[in-house]
């Protein structure tokens, strides 16, 4: 025995220490991290080097302590104005999405696989939901910078459709079993329902407060507040599932709570966590590829094919646009979050479910889910930051390395240590005034620590340590921040710098172009705000004649404080056929109501026309 438990050791700690080597081959070739992490499972397992694991009831219970860490570092890492900003259309994803996304997937397994209608639409939901892993690594992760919106859309969608896929597919394993009426199972699945998310939601959001007062009234050692923390959110997760409700959306709902407010040695918690959802993400990867056996995979692999077809490119794209007509994203951002359905550990975690609850077609949905999970991954993940530069959606990226530890001071202080290294083209690099209260504590220059007195002025490369208020960090992010080292200032942000105050009409005459007598004595930032809708952000280009002006920087209250110039304009994004939004939709019909109205004005003056005179020569 003792022997046997050694060799586990050996083995569980080799494959982990393999997959974290494997990010650096994953990172230079550019695969998705998570699919490395997958096929090295694979690989371990009973096909491959003859590690036998095929326990599905451990394979459940590792993911799910593996899926709850993940949401909640998911939600922790959430900002409330990220949240707020896509709450409306990632919930409508994560509910009417899903849903709409089962349905399809469903009607394609039922002409696929002949299965019945309750098996078809089982195998449907288990592959509905985006995975929270997946998602916010290769947006992380994954070396692109998008709006902001669109990015908080996918992110607060991955971690909030989880709780959706899981409700239906237990659900539905449950009716599959039993041997309820039809009438009494559709009341059970209602009240279920309210059950799940709702008692979810309110636990999530009482214990993600009971939480933080815990931890802020508790007198412990540093190293011990991330381990209390990891208690309560499993203690919240185990509580809410044995009260019937989701663990899952209440974890979510707690890290975002814990995220977004004032707790004790937040930076090292936050430094925890990443760690925790790395290990944890490895870990469950791992299981689930040691639980496939590869073999199988034969029989089922042409329609397993076929139903990831009709996911990624009917499926997921009908159930987005749907979702999301009413919110006026452009076509292009609608086929970007289209594209990024990432479907990962979460949907063969649940195929898990029908298999060991003896639902008929248990084993081949697990493999179908399988297959499909490596189709998406294989084909969207490889390709997302491609996808996104080929739609015009990645922006540049501001701000150069920064680091910031959290500093604990009585009573209510409230500070930070903030790390910058000086970049050549900063306001600091190019020689702007440091204000008395952004001095910096220490310098780093070429190996050597010295005080801001004796140091003189900052030079590119140097790291400097500033002690500041929480609320003044934004300022110092304008003195320090500007794009790394690689980035092309004048291409990102224009040739040069102008006033947002400048009236219009001033900058058509100096350029030599026409404006219509309207917006001639508007000014540059309040046609920009209109051009953009009030959805601004740093590097968003408007077009104004032969030029194109561009935000290079927003003050505290998101308004434009400077914008630049490019004199050679960027080649139009490509408009897409697809996915038009509600204003479009309304303007379309509009124009074809006038084109009809006209069509029959232009008839009626024909048939007019075309009358025979009387004698008095009327018609």
């Amino acid at each position: 025995m003792i022997e046997s438990m050694y060799v586990a050791i050996l083995i569980g700690s080799l494959l982990v220490g393999v997959a974290v080597f494997t990010s650096i081959f994953s990172t230079r070739f550019g695969a998705p991290l998570l699919l490395v992490f997958l096929l090295l499972g694979l690989l371990a397992g009973e096909d491959g080097l003859g590690i036998h694991f095929g326990d599905g009831r451990i394979a459940y219970f590792i993911g799910s302590i593996a899926l709850a860490i993940i949401l909640f570092e998911s939600g922790f890492e959430t900002r409330f104005s990220a949240f707020r900003a896509a709450a409306l259309p990632a919930l409508t994803l994560a509910t009417i999405g899903v849903l709409v996304t089962a349905g399809i997937v469903g009607l394609a397994a039922r002409f696929v696989f002949g299965w019945d209608w309750i098996s078809a639409m089982l195998l449907g939901t288990i592959v509905a939901s985006t995975d929270a892993a997946a998602v916010f690594f290769l947006l992380r992760v994954g070396g692109i910078s998008l709006r902001e919106r669109v990015r908080s859309s996918l992110e607060v969608e991955s971690g909030s459709n989880d709780p959706m896929a899981i409700f239906l597919t237990v659900a539905l394993v449950g009716i599959a079993t039993a041997a309820e009426g039809e009438s009494e199972a559709f009341l059970s699945l209602l009240r279920s329902f309210f059950l799940q998310i709702g008692v979810g939601s309110l636990t999530g959001l009482i214990g993600g407060f009971v939480i933080v007062r815990i931890v802020n009234r508790v007198e412990l050692e540093a190293a011990l507040y991330p381990i209390l923390v990891m208690s309560l959110v499993l203690v919240l997760f185990a509580a809410t599932g044995i009260g019937g409700a989701s663990g899952f959306l209440a974890v979510y709902v707690a890290g975002l709570i814990c995220g977004n407010v004032r707790m004790r040695q937040i930076m090292a918690l936050r430094r925890v966590l990443q760690g925790m959802s790395w290990l944890a993400q490895i870990a469950m990867f791992l299981t689930l590829g040691l639980l496939a056996t590869p073999s199988e995979f034969g029989s089922v692999l042409p329609p397993a094919i076929a139903i990831a077809a009709v996911l990624i490119f009917i499926a997921r794209p009908v159930a987005v646009w749907l979702c999301l007509v009413p919110f006026g994203f452009s076509r292009n951002e609608t086929a970007f979050i289209a594209w990024v359905g990432l479907r990962g550990a979460v949907s063969i975690l649940l195929a898990i479910l029908p298999m060991v609850g003896g639902v008929s077609h248990g084993q081949t949905m697990f493999n179908v889910a399988f297959i499909v999970v490596l189709c998406s991954l294989v084909l969207q993940g490889w390709t997302i930051a491609p996808v996104a530069r080929w739609l015009g959606l990645v922006v540049p990226t501001r701000y150069g390395p920064v680091e910031r530890i959290d500093v604990e001071l009585p009573g209510r202080g409230d500070h930070e240590i903030v790390t910058y290294r000086v970049m050549p083209d900063s306001a600091v690099g190019r020689g702007r005034r440091i204000p008395r209260w952004a001095r910096p504590a220490l310098i780093l220059r070429d190996g050597r620590s010295m005080r801001f007195e004796t140091a003189g002025p900052l030079v590119p490369g140097d790291q400097v340590y500033i002690i500041a208020a929480t609320e003044h960090v934004r300022l110092l992010d304008q003195l320090f921040a500007r794009p790394a080292d690689t980035a092309d200032t004048s291409v990102l942000f224009g040739d040069f710098t102008i006033d947002p105050g400048v009236k219009l009409g001033d900058l058509a005459d100096a350029y030599g172009f026409e404006l219509p007598p309207e917006e001639r004595g508007e000014t540059v930032a309040a046609v920009m705000r209109r051009s953009l809708a009030g959805d601004i952000e740093e590097g968003d280009r408007v077009a104004a004649g032969p030029v194109d002006l561009i935000v290079r920087r927003l003050d505290d209250h998101d308004g434009i404080a400077e914008v630049g110039l490019a004199l050679e304009r960027r080649a139009p994004r490509r408009k897409l056929p697809l996915f038009q939004n509600r204003r479009e939709i309304v303007t379309y019909l509009k124009e074809r109501r006038l084109r009809k109205a006209a069509a029959r004005a232009a008839a009626l003056a024909a048939a007019v026309t075309s009358m025979p005179l009387d004698e008095e020569g009327s018609r």
